[in-house]
């Protein structure tokens, strides 16, 4: 059966409502249960749309008031449109605790987590931990990387983006007119025609491939809390500079590579 409403709001408000809940409960008795899909969570992938992972540092011996606190927090979060669930898991090999908030869709998640409900609440929380927490990150298929801590959006600064759009645009730019840009021309292209589709390629290698991969290599380095120290930075931004290295001795060197010749 499918049921269409007029309008998303109509449709959030129909799902929240106490009759829908009621009419719910009463088919489990008759044995029709309501079907929710897996959520599945891949180290470096995105998140998926309406939830978020929270990693948490708890202080030896807070444990239980960790917990306590977390119960109000999700009596808070109960009162929002399209919350759908909190789960918290204890510590694993990592030694954090994980707590994961769902909601139907993005917008209401980002609703309670910038909301002052949310943060007067939390003070409770803060009090069990040895650091703040932190939400887990987002990677943009170009490599900026979007974290959502204490409510306050923080991103992979700008340079470290440019950083790395160079080290992947430069061999592939150099590539493409080596073997791709030919091979269009000798189709009968016309150089306006053959650059734009020598472009269009290589848009779509970098949005779905290239740049996520490479993204994936320096997801440290990238997020705006893990790789903030300037440490850090440096580190990754001296393997940047190894790499330009790297590529520009290999075209410069190696004949077989220069589309000049």
């Amino acid at each position: 059966m499918a049921v269409t409403f007029e309008s998303e709001d109509s449709l959030h408000l129909w799902l929240d409502g106490a009759t829908w809940k009621q009419l719910a409960l009463a088919a489990a008795t008759h044995g029709f249960y309501r079907l929710t899909s897996d959520l599945v969570v891949i180290d470096g992938a995105v998140i998926p749309t309406g939830v978020a992972i929270v990693s948490s540092s708890v202080s030896t011996g807070m444990e239980a008031d960790f917990q306590a606190a977390h119960v109000t927090l999700t009596a808070a979060a109960s009162q929002f449109p399209g919350y759908e669930g909190t789960a918290i898991f204890r510590p694993g090999a990592a030694g954090q605790w994980m707590s994961i908030i769902r909601f139907r869709t993005e917008p209401q998640l980002s609703a309670w987590l910038g909301s002052h409900q949310r943060n007067e609440v939390l003070p409770p929380v803060r009090s069990s931990l040895t650091r703040d927490f932190a939400v887990y990150a987002k990677t943009t298929p170009f490599g900026t990387t979007v974290r959502n801590v204490d409510g306050k959006p923080q991103m992979t600064p700008s340079w470290k983006t440019a950083m790395l759009l160079l080290m992947v645009l430069y061999p592939m730019v150099m590539l493409m007119s080596k073997y791709v840009t030919p091979v269009i021309a000798g189709l009968g292209a016309e150089p306006w025609l053959s650059v734009w589709l020598v472009q269009v390629l290589s848009v779509a290698l970098m949005q779905w491939w290239l740049m996520p991969t490479a993204a994936s290599w320096c997801r440290r380095w990238l997020d705006p809390v893990d790789g903030a120290s300037r440490r850090i930075s440096l580190r990754g931004a001296a393997v940047a500079v190894i790499v330009y290295a790297a590529c520009l001795t290999t075209f410069a060197t190696v004949e077989v590579l220069q589309f000049w010749n």
